[in-house]
């Protein structure tokens, strides 16, 4: 590129961003292209420390290397420059000399600006003062930053602008990306728990045409070329359960769903689960399954299966308490909370509670409400809640012995449900009945109640072997083992409202 004869214009230099604008201008106009195509890096931070571990101070080595990475701090000594460069491993010292770069690339080298990416070449050595470093015979700038970094002593603090500007919250707060490297290798250790366990990684569809798998309020989009409605999937269930009629025995995925519902710090309108299911198992499997896999991926990532949570401490290791939904509520009330009691009486219990309700309510809604209020949020050791009513339930196997109830568990722990399974309902009349009751539901306005899949239940009248199912919440376990108080602190990109 040929040099440009003009002068660059002077910028405001009470504006970083303009002085950022006027080094840009300057930099073109002398032919140099801001925004390199690419950089050959043959080393990185991490590797390097590694590998010149036993290098002593004050020791030059004849070894060239090229790395690059952003600037994240700068030291100008005069005749000397020192630099530290963050790349994707780590960090690593460019210890930039008068001498070596020459009078032209040292001072191209000192206009650098914090957050510019960087390349530079040249030989590995360690200083006087013991720091591992990379003398370059070149230093070359590959990308200009227009924005100054959030200031290193108080970082980038305000919440609302860490959530909405995630990329400068990780480069500025460290513990955040170690947060979302513990996300990620969780999700890696999922995957090799799950494929140990000989189950099969499946995707499912995430346009549904009728709302299904769980009770919540979908979000809708239109088709154009169909000219028909979809629904976001609110849960993979009913294609995984398919899959299971088709002849797959174990069967997982872990996938987006979407809920058109509040946000808190334990709700986000998008979420990541893993939903699995097995044939010939049940309820008692896949609690074995749970139980064994949040060890093993607590081992794995955090070397421990004791986290602390919040300050409190918990104790992934010990055998899991199980209790049912009716045990916990009574206990919580001081009295019968069951179905043996009048409808009458449980909604006076919830009144009594300050539980609000619907004249259209059951039972088994009632004391799902009232297990809510009084119990859920107080058990923050692992606990497996069992038999719940079924008509929360809709698609989970009745109990036997007790119709009212379901083969069914949540798992709580610090106080929020983490996982969700069933002993699965497979007699596709049963399933027909209770679709209709999800029906009549959304006949009385319930939003959140199923549509009626026939497609389903074709499916289920081809024969569905006995199987166990569970959903689980990733954003909710990720939590606990990072010790996140908000689902905003482990999703890369949260929903907010707009900017103002």
């Amino acid at each position: 590129m040929a040099a440009d004869t003009r002068e660059p214009s002077a910028p405001d230099s009470d504006d970083p961003i303009a002085v950022r604008r006027a080094k840009l201008e300057a930099l073109r106009l002398r032919g140099e292209e801001p925004y390199k195509l690419r950089y050959d890096v043959d080393s990185r931070a991490a590797e390097l420390v590694a590998a010149y571990a036993g290098l002593p101070d004050g020791e030059d080595t004849t070894d060239v290397v090229r790395v690059a990475g952003r600037v994240i701090a700068m030291r100008d000594q005069g005749k000397a420059l020192f630099i530290v460069l963050r790349d994707g491993t780590g960090e690593l010292q460019v210890f930039c000399r008068l001498n070596v770069l020459g009078e032209a690339g040292f001072a191209a080298a000192k206009d650098l600006d914090l957050g510019d990416w960087v390349g530079a070449e040249g030989t590995v050595l360690r200083t006087r003062r013991g720091e591992l470093s990379v003398a370059p015979t070149s230093v070359v700038l590959l990308s200009k930053s227009l924005r100054p970094m959030p200031d290193k002593f108080h970082g980038l603090s305000d919440t609302e602008t860490r959530y909405r500007q995630r990329y400068v919250d990780l480069i500025a707060n460290a513990e955040v990306r170690e947060t979302f490297a513990k996300r990620f290798a969780i999700i890696a250790a999922i995957r090799r728990f799950m494929d140990g366990q000989g189950y099969l990684e499946v995707e499912t569809p995430m346009l549904h045409p009728i709302p299904g798998g769980a009770t919540a309020k979908p979000f809708t989009t239109h088709h154009n070329a169909l000219d028909m409605e979809f629904y976001l999937r609110i849960a993979p269930e009913l294609y995984l359960k398919r899959l299971l009629v088709g002849g797959f025995e174990r069967v997982y995925e872990i996938n987006r769903s979407f809920r058109n519902e509040g946000i808190s710090v334990r709700h986000n309108p998008e979420f990541t689960m893993l939903e699995c299911y097995q044939a010939f198992a049940d309820l008692r499997t896949m609690m074995a399954l749970l139980e064994g896999m949040v060890r093993s991926i607590s081992s794995e990532v955090l070397g421990s299966t004791t986290v602390t949570y919040q300050g409190v401490e918990v104790d992934l290791g010990a055998p899991w308490r199980r209790a049912t939904m009716v045990e916990l509520t009574s206990e919580a009330a001081g009295e019968d909370v069951s179905f043996s009691r009048s409808l009458e009486e449980l909604r006076a219990l919830c009144a009594k509670h300050e539980v609000p309700f619907e004249k259209s309510w059951g039972k088994g809604k009632l004391i799902t409400e009232l297990f809510e209020k009084l119990v859920e949020r107080f058990l923050i050791q692992p606990t497996f809640v069992t038999d719940y009513p079924l008509e929360t339930s809709p698609l989970a196997r009745k109990k036997p012995d007790e119709p009212e109830l379901t083969d069914r568990f949540e798992l709580i722990v610090t106080g929020r449900e983490i996982a969700n399974a069933f002993s699965e309902l497979v007699d596709p009349i049963d399933q027909r009945e209770r679709f209709a009751a999800q029906m009549a539901a959304k006949d009385l306005g319930d939003e959140e109640a199923m549509g009626y899949d026939e497609d389903y239940l074709r499916a289920m009248e081809y024969g569905m072997p006995p199987a166990g199912g569970m959903g689980i919440g990733i954003d909710r376990l990720v939590m606990l083992l990072t010790d996140s108080a908000s689902i905003r602190d482990v999703l890369l990109f949260p929903h907010l409202r707009p900017e103002a």
